[in-house]
């Protein structure tokens, strides 16, 4: 789905706040992104969605992460709307070629993260492959509690904006 910076500011709310949320699961982040409406260009929207980053607490970036799915799996503990599964399914694309075992060890380093940290692991898998994904899973496990959450919301950080330059292009128009 593609829409023109005129498509994103009419739509209704509740409209809006799904498209928001296929590129960010924190509702405050996408009640924010709604409240500033309308934008006048497509680095107004870029520009809105760091300003709101900024202001995101940790229960927001908790929130975020459960409408992934884990790498190398298809839903995430929170639904995503129809674009925002596509964009995972391709996001997640380097897997398509990894061997068994690297599956079987990226789930396991999944079920250690979220031992570890209470939540998924999130990494901004768009053009990785699978091994890269594993060795930045095994790595980031290293840190502690605090550093790790940052981490993975400027992970979350580079999802949106990804997922927000997908939405529009250079002129806010449909690709």
């Amino acid at each position: 789905m593609t829409l023109t910076l005129k498509e994103l500011n009419s739509m209704p709310a509740d409209q809006a706040r799904g498209v928001f949320a296929d590129c960010c699961g924190s509702s405050k982040w996408a009640n924010g992104m709604i409240a500033r409406r309308p934008f006048k260009s497509r680095d107004d929207v870029l520009s809105a969605t760091d300003e709101l980053f900024d202001a995101l607490e940790h229960a927001d970036w908790r929130e975020a992460f459960a409408h992934h799915p884990r790498i190398g799996e298809n839903s995430g503990e929170k639904p995503q709307g129809e674009q925002g599964s596509a964009w995972s399914a391709r996001e997640q694309a380097g897997l398509d070629s990894a061997s068994a075992d690297v599956h079987s060890q990226l789930a396991a380093a999944n079920r250690e993260y979220e031992r570890r940290f209470g939540y998924i692991y999130i990494v901004c898998a768009s053009g990785k492959p699978a091994d890269k994904m594993l060795a930045l899973a095994r790595e980031r496990l290293t840190n502690d509690p605090e550093k790790e959450l940052k981490v993975a919301a400027k992970e979350q950080r580079k999802i949106t904006r990804l997922r927000l330059e997908k939405l529009l292009d250079e002129n806010g128009e449909k690709r």
